[in-house]
């Protein structure tokens, strides 16, 4: 297998998810593929497409497009294991965000985005996502990408079940030094980081 690890400080390792990593992301998503079959395609196909094909369609869906040779995202790795992800693509493959009222785009710049997460009950609320946010950023940086931007929930409150925070939390993407572009949306704002 080739070593691509995306080397960040981290006690996690992180590794972009090619087809000799299938194995590892399908256990991590379980059989439930993560989020009621979504198998991360929310953002890549219509509700109907998704509804239609929920669970082992999604599943084949996302197979395909990583068998096809594209990194749809990065999986972190603790002790061999896998243990969180994060969608990470040019914002073009995302449908639902080019369609978007609230998260459409804010100029023509071409971007990355980084719109969903997935890490494991036991590795919840311990910086996973700052770091896979940080990862990602050294990806989107040899891919030639410029411009990375995330679009996550800013809790009213304090704390949410963690079933909504698929998107990511603010919070995170400012640790991770993203800045607040755009808000159209009390609870959703925009935030992008300038690959330097």
């Amino acid at each position: 297998m080739i070593d691509n690890q995306l080397k960040i400080r981290s006690k996690y390792k992180f590794f972009p998810v090619t087809k000799e990593r299938w194995k590892d992301f399908e256990q991590l998503f379980g059989e439930k593929g993560a989020c009621a079959g979504c198998w991360c395609m929310y953002w890549r196909i219509s509700q109907k497409m998704l509804d239609n094909q929920k669970g082992e369609g999604n599943k084949a869906a996302i197979k395909k497009i990583i068998f096809d040779g594209s990194i749809p995202g990065i999986l972190a790795y603790h002790d061999e294991q896998p243990v969180g992800w994060c969608a990470v693509a040019p914002r073009a493959e995302y449908t639902r965000l080019q369609n978007s009222r609230v998260l459409k785009p804010v100029d023509d710049k071409h971007v990355w985005s980084v719109p969903c997460f997935f890490i494991h009950r036991k590795y919840r609320n311990k910086g996973l996502s700052v770091d896979l946010l940080n990862a990602s950023k050294k990806f989107v940086k040899s891919q030639g990408g410029k411009i990375i931007e995330g679009y996550p929930i800013e809790p009213r409150e304090n704390k949410m079940p963690d079933a909504f925070a698929w998107v990511g939390l603010s919070g995170a993407f400012l640790k991770a030094g993203f800045k607040e572009v755009a808000r159209r949306s009390e609870t959703r704002p925009i935030m992008r980081f300038t690959i330097r």
